[in-house]
């Protein structure tokens, strides 16, 4: 049987910074339902769209990237997997 290879993040800091962006992306889809709502321009609506996926993509990326970091500097991590793995979750995004 394959032997399932995870991680979880362990960095505070960035795991903070990552809570806050995706916290400010949550106010922000709140904001864009009450546009919707108001009936603010398609063109307000879009740009914040936009930047909420913005944040989105960015936590994301700094998870990952966070998360690669850990892996490659763990000596009891198999990094070939790791990596690979890492690497799949990136081009997710793209």
């Amino acid at each position: 049987m394959a032997v399932a290879h995870t991680h979880s993040l362990n960095d505070d800091d960035q795991l903070s910074a990552i809570s806050k962006r995706l916290r400010r992306a949550h106010g922000q889809l709140g904001a864009i339902v009450r546009m919707l709502d108001e009936g603010a321009s398609c063109e307000e609506i879009v740009t914040q769209m936009a930047a909420v996926s913005k944040a989105v993509n960015t936590a994301a990326f700094n998870l990952i990237s966070a998360s690669l970091k850990e892996c490659l500097v763990n000596p009891d991590v198999d990094s070939g997997p790791m990596t690979a793995k890492f690497q799949k979750l990136f081009l997710s995004l793209a």
